[in-house]
């Protein structure tokens, strides 16, 4: 954390950005019922906000966090192969088992497409979980968007619209690798540059995701409310049945518990404001973006009540290893 901003500041950005999923969910709201409190943060300024938040992500990575993967291959390659089948094999799933409309299912499983998103990171901390991973994952599966996202969306949605493979690998090579591999730049050539900006990074990708969902929201109102507890369900289950088979999958795969907490996190948490770019970049309709846009909300929200019972687990079984003798090896009876 930089040392020109107190600590009191850094306690109200950490709790700021702690409220992720409640300014989401406070902003969604208020742009159903006002629309145009959101609606001029449109056009060009959505994939400039998708830019930013991929930069203070790249800001945060090191090629060191690239070299990881060769100290744990087999935990990064799990967390990545399951986010590239769990996911979007759940989409095309719920698209059918829900009877989605066109732009609702084609949105659904474009989001499932997406790679894993960087608030993976800090809920992985909040939890305690393995923080070091979760920022391989994404790291990898963020770089691998941008060839799977394009490929997965358009072997999954072609029964439901025509999917331009290759304007999708465009738009992704520019939201995606361009600003990541900027803030990667700068982290390594201009390194005090970054430092000063790494502590408001985390607020200002709040603030961008925040405007990108309540923008998409208002924009759709009345598409939304006409069939919008369906989709809702549907998005619901996307994000709760990523991170149970995420969990689950890994524990079986791995044996290791944490290993399992961090890729649940990673396979249940997509880029969502990546699915509202690509969406608003692809199809005229903004009826696809939708699905996105709601997405950030349920995977937050579902998030932060994991990273609560995990924490609450974590610390209890540190307190039983302070505590039992045996455990801990004071006592060798």
């Amino acid at each position: 954390m930089s040392a020109s901003i107190c600590y009191p500041c850094c306690a109200m950005l950490v709790a700021l950005v702690n409220g992720f999923p409640l300014w989401v969910l406070a902003c969604g709201l208020l742009a159903l019922w006002k629309p145009e409190f959101f609606t001029w943060f449109s056009g060009p300024l959505i994939p400039i906000g998708l830019g930013v938040i991929m930069l203070g992500m790249g800001l945060t990575l090191t090629l060191e966090d690239f070299r990881r993967v060769l100290t744990m291959p087999r935990q990064v390659l799990v967390g990545v192969l399951l986010q590239y089948t769990v996911m979007p094999a759940l989409g095309l799933s719920l698209a059918r088992l829900y009877h989605l409309p066109k732009p609702f299912a084609v949105g659904l499983i474009l989001v499932s497409c997406c790679p894993g998103g960087t608030a993976s990171n800090v809920v992985s901390f909040i939890a305690k979980a393995d923080v070091p991973l979760s920022v391989t994952m994404t790291a990898c599966s963020t770089v691998l968007a941008v060839v799977m996202t394009p490929i997965l969306t358009g072997e999954l949605a072609g029964a439901y619209v025509h999917v331009d493979r290759i304007g999708l690998l465009i738009d992704t090579l520019k939201v995606v690798v361009v600003p990541v591999f900027l803030g990667l730049a700068m982290n390594r050539l201009l390194p005090r540059l970054t430092r000063s900006l790494l502590p408001v990074a985390p607020l200002v990708a709040v603030l961008a995701i925040t405007l990108i969902v309540a923008s998409i929201i208002g924009a759709s109102k009345s598409i939304i409310l006409s069939s919008g507890l369906t989709l809702v369900a549907a998005v619901a289950s996307l994000h709760a049945g990523g991170f149970l088979f995420g969990y689950a999958l890994s524990r079986l795969m791995t044996g290791e518990e944490i290993t399992a907490r961090t890729v649940s996190i990673e396979v249940g948490m997509q880029n969502s404001g990546l699915g509202v770019v690509l969406a608003r970049g692809s199809f005229a309709n903004p009826a696809f973006a939708i699905p996105s846009a709601i997405s950030s909300l349920f995977h937050s929200l579902i998030a932060s009540m994991l990273a609560a019972v995990w924490r609450h687990s974590a610390e209890k079984y540190q307190e039983t290893l302070v505590k039992s003798p045996r455990i801990n090896g004071t006592n060798d009876g």
